[in-house]
């Protein structure tokens, strides 16, 4: 391990371990460590989320080599509670957000799955479905405060490893924002899910786009099985 990536481990940035040899590259260049320098800095003077230790939750819950869809959200969310390292999850006994019930909404009316009592989606991401945000850390109540400050080169780098797996992968993009890396992944490989962001202010073009139904579609194209897409009751 170079010094820089030992910085960053010192930091708290120790990625799960199916991850650290294909980001190898990355844990090993300046910016890392500077980024890791950043965050730490903001966590001695502001509240930041996710809590410390849950930056790479989405990559500890789904496996390099498990990943089967990758959802790609922009900012964690910023308010007291809710962001927990996966993007559009939330922890149990947490107020489902109004992204999410448009999610959970627009899950309903594609496949017929009722809105469940809660938003943690710990199912999918055990499922093989990596809930990437692109910004992995933010200062509360203050969307995209941690903006261009090096989480978007790792994240791309996240999403290029995924890329360059063999196996065939399910790219969900929701939103201008998402849609921008659409450059990152190999089309003639993978599939590509596109449409308008779940949130309230553009949930019009989101609901009826069918994006559960799409991606079953495809995973069954690839030969393997479709989601499950259900979130259990907490205490099944």
């Amino acid at each position: 391990m170079t010094d820089l990536a030992e910085a960053a481990v010192s930091a708290g940035f120790e990625l799960p371990e199916s991850w650290r040899e294909v980001l190898a590259d990355e844990l090993a260049k300046p910016y890392f460590a500077e980024l890791a320098a950043f965050v730490a800095a903001e966590r001695a003077e502001h509240q930041v989320f996710p809590p410390s230790g849950q930056e790479f939750s989405a990559l500890a819950a789904t496996p390099y080599d498990k990943v089967r869809v990758l959802v790609l959200g922009q900012d964690p969310y910023h308010d007291d509670g809710q962001a927990h390292g996966m993007s559009f999850s939330v922890l149990p006994g947490t107020k489902t957000p109004p992204s999410l019930r448009n999610i959970f909404k627009e899950l309903d009316a594609d496949l017929g799955i009722p809105a469940p009592a809660h938003g943690y989606l710990m199912h999918w991401a055990e499922q093989g479905v990596l809930l990437l945000n692109a910004v992995l850390t933010v200062r509360a109540h203050e969307p995209n405060s941690h903006k261009a400050k090096g989480w978007e080169k790792f994240t791309d780098a996240v999403i290029k490893a995924v890329s360059a797996r063999d196996e065939p992968v399910v790219f969900v993009l929701w939103g201008n924002y998402a849609k921008k890396k659409l450059p990152l992944i190999d089309t003639e490989k993978h599939v590509v899910v596109q449409g308008a962001h779940p949130s309230p202010l553009s949930a019009k073009l989101f609901f009826g786009s069918k994006p559960f139904s799409q991606i079953d579609a495809a995973l069954e194209q690839f030969g393997t099985d479709a989601m499950d897409w259900r979130i259990p009751a907490l205490d099944a």
